[in-house]
């Protein structure tokens, strides 16, 4: 009976697609550049941080963009608030450049598989510039939250966990105030 089960998936593999079944992917060939949704191009074009620092501001390292927007919330000093303003702007900058190149580099590879002029050494190229804006963007972000937990004091970060709604962690960090 088993193996009935692996023929008739067997089949649907090979006889499925000769029936016409659709491409999930159909919809994407509209796309200015086929491998990133219009989401995408805007996020990275805006500097967003799109997940990046996770590991960061998972495991207690608050993120200059929403210290800023629980700013009243945190009591930050105006110093503690011109500070991460400040952070928050030149990530920002520097993000909106790499995403800009990001975006540059994926509607150069797009291109040249649309022109068909690709070849293997080209495509390893790109494939690495990509990777390594990425490597370059991801540490934009994460070095932003390391900047930031030193000009927290503990309370300050521990009242951030419980207004972004992250469970009660400790986290021993050398930052300001210690208090």
């Amino acid at each position: 009976m088993r193996s009935l089960g692996i023929l008739a998936l067997a089949l649907v593999a090979v006889v499925g697609p000769a029936l016409g079944q659709q491409s999930p992917y159909v919809e994407y060939q509209g796309r200015p550049i086929k491998a990133l949704p219009a989401e995408l191009v805007v996020a990275y074009l805006a500097g967003d941080g799109m997940g990046f620092a996770l590991a960061a501001e998972l495991n207690g390292y608050p993120g200059p963009r929403h210290v800023l927007e629980l700013a009243d919330s945190l009591a930050l000093d105006a110093t503690q608030h011109a500070e991460v303003a400040a952070i928050f702007d030149r990530i920002r900058a520097h993000a909106q450049v790499l995403g800009a190149a990001i975006v540059a580099q994926e509607q150069a590879l797009d291109s040249l598989f649309a022109e068909r002029t690709i070849t293997a050494e080209r495509l390893e190229s790109l494939l690495a510039e990509i990777a390594t804006i990425q490597g370059q963007l991801r540490a934009v972000h994460l070095a932003a939250h390391l900047t930031v937990l030193d000009m927290l004091s503990k309370l300050q970060i521990q009242e951030y966990q419980r207004l972004r709604g992250y469970a009660a962690q400790r986290h021993e960090h050398n930052h300001r105030g210690q208090s």
